[in-house]
């Protein structure tokens, strides 16, 4: 795998296998990340063919002072927020987060996840299950938690992408945690008793 700068002089010469490697390295990644915060496969691909068609045109001016996957995240990521703006979603972006304090309430339920019968829950329905509650997640949240769980961007990564301190991360990261763990928690408690009942 070459490194950054070996990268960026291929592509600045048009290399036809840089692109390639390129496109493999990250589409897949960006795509995951544009879908989780749009929800909407379709959206996703065009996101995700807009974020190369910049970086490609603005390949010439790129001074590498990020690395070229985290400024590819990043576009995707600005690009997906565009899109949810166009849909008329309000969304709160402040780097800010000591306002949020009590924004997010501790969860109410604990469940040991480690001891829930596997006749409660297939291995489908906890992925389907999670899936749905990640989206849930206000976007914020999820974007932090699906760059740095989901792609597993490092911590300083995450807060190059998104903008915001590493500090901000992990406190994004830890309440995207519990608000996770409080929906899931509702859900394996209900599943729990439905199973009983039958």
């Amino acid at each position: 795998m070459p490194d950054d700068e070996a990268l960026l002089n291929a592509l600045r010469e048009r290399s036809p296998e840089a692109f390639a490697y390129l496109f493999e390295m990250y589409a897949d990644r960006m795509f995951r990340l544009a879908a989780g915060m749009l929800n909407d496969e379709n959206e996703a691909e065009d996101i995700v063919q807009e974020a190369f068609t910049r970086f490609f045109e603005k390949i010439g001016t790129f001074e590498g002072r990020s690395q070229i996957g985290t400024w590819l995240y990043r576009v995707t990521y600005n690009l997906s927020v565009d899109a949810l703006r166009k849909r008329g979603k309000t969304i709160d972006l402040s780097p800010h987060e000591e306002a949020e304090e009590n924004s997010f309430p501790l969860p109410q339920v604990f469940i040991d996840w480690r001891h829930v019968p596997d006749k409660v829950l297939t291995e489908a329905e906890i992925a389907q299950e999670l899936e749905a509650a990640i989206t849930s997640l206000p976007e914020k949240l999820r974007a932090v938690f699906l760059l740095r769980e989901v792609e597993g961007l490092s911590t300083r990564e995450c807060a190059e992408v998104l903008g915001i301190s590493p500090a901000n991360v992990k406190v994004r990261l830890h309440r995207a945690r519990l608000q996770l763990r409080e929906i899931l928690t509702a859900y394996f408690v209900e599943r729990g008793r439905e199973k009983q009942v039958l």
